[in-house]
């Protein structure tokens, strides 16, 4: 039986945590990456609004993976900090490797690697791993993905 009530709280606040985590680790200087504007830009060329869309655009896509945190939970009956460390880890390789690399077919502000000189896009492609925001990006991502998962093994009831 999955826990229903704690995955619409609880992936609401695992969701709210990595996101303040990333927009900390941006506003210290740990990386570049923006989420929310990278994800806003897809529906609004204007980067406040872009970053408020974002935001809830985050959001909804964090609550997804809660829901898949709270499926594999329910299966194993069990859920643990260690088990949702293993599937934060999990989660941050298929966003970094693939979902933010992919973002720049998705939003047209976003230049992907063969735009040429006729190209509208404002803002660079993420990269593998996010790296052409940093070198430091892959890390802050993957910490705040291990809370992520950590809070969610913490706060969902196992199946």
């Amino acid at each position: 039986m999955v826990d229903w009530a704690g995955w619409a709280l609880f992936g609401v606040v695992a969701t709210v945590l990595l996101t303040c985590i990333m927009i900390a680790a941006q506003m210290t200087g740990l990386t570049r990456l923006d989420l929310p504007l990278l994800l806003g830009t897809i529906v609004t060329p204007d980067p406040d609004r872009a970053r408020v869309a974002g935001f809830f655009i985050h959001l909804v896509m964090g609550q997804v993976y809660a829901l898949g945190y709270a499926l594999v939970f329910a299966v194993l009956h069990r859920a643990t900090w260690w088990l949702g460390a293993i599937l934060g880890l999990l989660h941050v390789t298929i966003a970094l490797t693939a979902l933010v690399p992919l973002l720049a077919g998705v939003s047209p502000r976003i230049a992907s690697y063969r735009a040429g000189p006729g190209s509208r896009a404002v803002l660079e492609p993420p990269g593998l791993l996010g790296l052409n925001y940093g070198l430091r990006t892959p890390a802050a991502t993957v910490a705040a993905h291990l809370v992520y998962g950590i809070a969610l093994g913490l706060l969902l009831t196992p199946g």
